[in-house]
């Protein structure tokens, strides 16, 4: 019986997560604006099939460079990746940024330039 009680307190248990994008490198050189990327994610993110509709179960807010998305609902992170990657092609920056997981911490994307140096020195021999 004991075993019962542990996993029907475990099934009421609301899974929480929290995605971090962090913009700073883009946002300082005026190249996108971060309330443009906050308002594509309120409009893009699918909850329950129907786009738009985010409800009590995913809040999106912003800080300076930085847009979180707080989920109590079953969320992929490989998903904002690609809404993010969207985002950059819609508005013709993809060829020059790209997304990439923080190594600090998991639960961070970042926004960061293409090496293009390294590549220019690569090609010149």
């Amino acid at each position: 019986m004991s075993k019962g009680a542990v996993v029907g307190a475990k099934g009421g248990k609301k899974k929480s997560a929290t995605f971090v994008i962090d913009c700073s490198k883009p946002v300082e050189d005026k190249i996108m604006e971060i309330a443009s990327l906050e308002k594509f994610l309120q409009e893009k993110i699918k909850v329950g099939g129907k786009t738009g509709a985010l409800g009590e179960s995913i809040t999106i807010s912003r800080e300076k460079n930085k847009i979180s998305v707080t989920t109590d609902s079953a969320f992929s992170k490989r998903y904002l990746k690609y809404l993010t990657k969207k985002y950059l092609k819609k508005h013709n920056v993809r060829d020059w940024l790209r997304v990439i997981a923080s190594n600090k911490d998991r639960n961070v994307y970042e926004l960061r330039y293409f090496n293009i140096a390294e590549q220019d020195g690569v090609e010149e021999d």
